[in-house]
This record gives structure tokens, sequence and C-alpha cells, in this order.
């Protein structure tokens, strides 16, 4: 062949692009298994209770879609007064993962020495109440 490629040449075109390209497994970052988990929405925390009490109507189906199925049509027919117990339970669970995620934020920044839920306050005190008697001495 004169002046065209050959097909090896083309190949190994191709072999150099393939090692360049990325994955969208390769390109999305690393979940932290330290990270807390996201909270449940009010219907995650009324299907909490549904599915305890669907398995125990319907103790043969072993359907998930059929559980999920029912779960969303009863969902659907509650008022808001029935709903209200669930939203509540499930912004109970959102204020406790923001705490978290503020513990966590902090841990990362590096701010955060301790990893008990106390503030920073509440430490230097139990601190003070042990070594009352006693000056800590620097060894620099």
């Amino acid at each position: 062949m004169k002046g065209g490629k050959s097909k090896a040449d083309s190949r190994k075109g191709d072999s150099r692009l393939a090692v360049k390209k990325q994955t969208k497994k390769e390109k999305k970052a690393a979940k932290d298994p330290n990270k807390p988990k996201r909270p449940p929405s009010a219907f995650f925390v009324f299907m909490e209770d549904f599915r305890k009490q669907y398995k125990e109507k319907h103790p043969n189906n072993k359907s998930v879609a059929a559980v999920g199925k029912a779960g969303g049509d009863k969902w659907k027919s509650l008022s808001d007064e029935e709903k209200a117990p669930f939203v509540a339970k499930a912004e109970k669970r959102k204020e406790e993962y923001e705490r978290k995620m503020e513990a966590y934020n902090r841990k990362l920044s590096g701010e955060g020495d301790d990893e008990s839920d106390k503030s920073k306050s509440e430490v230097n005190d139990e601190e003070e109440e042990e070594g009352s008697g006693e000056e800590e001495e620097d060894d620099d």
C-alpha cells in the first residue's frame, strides 16, 4: 500500500485511545464508609412498619415489588393527619443526620479532635474536674 495506513497502524491508534479513556466507575469518587447515611423520607419510615404488617397478612408472598406497590397505594390513600407521625419521625431522623454530618465534616477538615458528640466546653469542664488539684506540665 502506497501512502496509506495499514490495518496494524490503525489498531495501534485505537489502542492508544482506549488507554486514555476512563470508565464511569473510575471517574466516580470512592465512597467514604464513615460518612453518615442519608435519612429516610417519610414514605420510607412508613414502609418500615408497612412491610411488617404486610408480611403478617401475606406470609407466602415473596415478591418485593408486590409489597412496594401495595405500600405505595396505601401511602397515597392516607390523609395528611395519618401521615403526620411518619413525617415527624422523618424530621427527627433528618435533624440527627445533620448533626452527624456536621461532626463528620469537622472531622474531615481537621477541626474535630474528639470523636464524641460532646461539645468542646463539656470536654473542658470534665478535664478541669478530673485534674482540679494538679497543674499540667508543658513538655516543649
